[in-house]
């Protein structure tokens, strides 16, 4: 029987392959099964820590606010502050407020003072 040669698809797979894991380390950038088995990996991880990292940076934001919010002592906690801005209806996410906070703590202050303000008012009305 005559020999049959394969075609270039297979090659063209590979060099893409070996493209996306050529800095790999050893023999990860190398064998062909491992190769694809750190692909595999790697863009697992990419997802998987996509929205984890949503998650550290809003995690973070809440610290910093917590902090700034406790240093200031007109609130007890990060929850009572936040459950009045929404009372208030003072539409800031918690980035611009971890921002602020760090930057400029008197902007802090203000908005606090804005929604003590605000309390003292529902206080007079309703007696």
């Amino acid at each position: 029987m005559t020999r049959i040669r394969r075609g270039y698809i297979a090659r063209r797979r590979r060099t893409k392959l070996r493209l996306f894991s050529s800095t790999f380390r050893g023999a990860h950038s190398r064998l062909t099964r491992t190769m694809t088995q750190q692909k595999t990996r790697a863009l697992g991880s990419a997802h998987r820590d996509r929205s984890r990292k949503k998650r550290d940076f809003r995690r973070l934001w809440i610290t910093r606010i917590n902090a700034v919010i406790r240093e200031i002592k007109v609130f007890h906690s990060y929850s009572v502050f936040i459950h009045n801005l929404h009372k208030k209806h003072l539409l800031l996410n918690r980035k611009i407020l971890s921002q602020l906070a760090i930057a400029n703590r008197n902007c802090i202050s203000m908005i606090t003072n804005e929604i003590m303000n605000f309390a003292g008012l529902i206080l007079q009305e309703s007696v």
